[in-house]
């Protein structure tokens, strides 16, 4: 069943198809349709994507020491916040590893609120998105893990306090830690999704009354699911540097 193109993705597939299958053969595949290589996701992460960039500029431009606006001030809070949240999970110098947290909350948000305008959809609803993050957030607690205590300390991790025990936590750890991608985008995709399908079944049934319901709904599991992630991203990085004395 092919999914219905979102105007904006018929766009992309009219105007730029050369451009994306050119990309799309760099790694040498083919577009199941060379006339639509686009799919609904990525024309949803070209916006996401091109928002976000412009964001700071339009912030940075009204930015005031003495007297800040509603966007500056909403960011100081938002990165004041997940601080805080950095220095609870993570432990002292949390903090650091802030800006990967803002990062991914503030995609994931964005990404999930998407939906919420008509004729869009979010760009998470689609399995590979949120395996993107997930994956990325893997290779980022991993890499700060080494860098915290090097491969070797990095290792300990997975052995378990007890020596003897070791061949057998090490298994289990590397399962584990393998979980955790398939943990996070299958609770970030899923949540968007059955949200996406229960507003629409939920408008076709009741049309008048119930958008506006759902939408708040729909708002809500936005935020939620964001800071889940990022609640989570923080716990992986706080076992990974954290040392064994603590």
């Amino acid at each position: 069943m092919h999914e219905h193109e979102l105007w904006f993705t018929a766009l992309l597939n009219q105007y730029l198809a050369g451009p994306a299958n050119a990309m799309i053969s760099l790694v040498g595949q083919h577009a199941h349709d060379p006339a639509k290589p686009w799919s609904n996701y990525n024309a949803m992460l070209v916006i996401i994507v091109a928002f976000l960039l412009v964001l700071p500029w339009i912030v940075r431009a009204g930015m005031n020491l003495a007297k800040p606006g509603y966007l500056q001030q909403i960011g100081e809070l938002l990165v004041s916040f997940i601080k805080t949240q950095s220095e609870e999970v993570i432990g002292h110098g949390g903090t650091k590893y802030a800006y990967w947290f803002t990062t991914c909350f503030v995609f994931i948000l964005f990404s999930n609120l998407l939906g919420v305008i008509p004729t869009f959809e979010s760009p998470t609803m689609a399995p590979a998105v949120p395996l993107g993050i997930a994956v990325a957030t893997f290779l980022y607690y991993n890499g700060a893990g080494i860098k915290a205590q090097g491969i070797v300390g990095h290792i300990k991790h997975f052995m378990g306090p007890v020596w003897w025990l070791a061949p057998f936590m090490f298994g289990i750890e590397i399962i584990s830690h393998l979980i955790r991608p398939v943990s996070l985008t299958i609770r970030l995709f899923a949540n968007m999704l059955a949200g996406e399908q229960v507003t629409i079944a939920f408008m076709n049934l009741i049309p008048i009354g119930a958008p506006a319901i759902l939408m708040g709904l729909h708002t809500f599991v936005s935020f939620l699911q964001a800071f889940i992630f990022m609640i989570l991203s923080m716990a992986y990085v706080g076992m990974a540097v954290a040392h064994e004395d603590h």
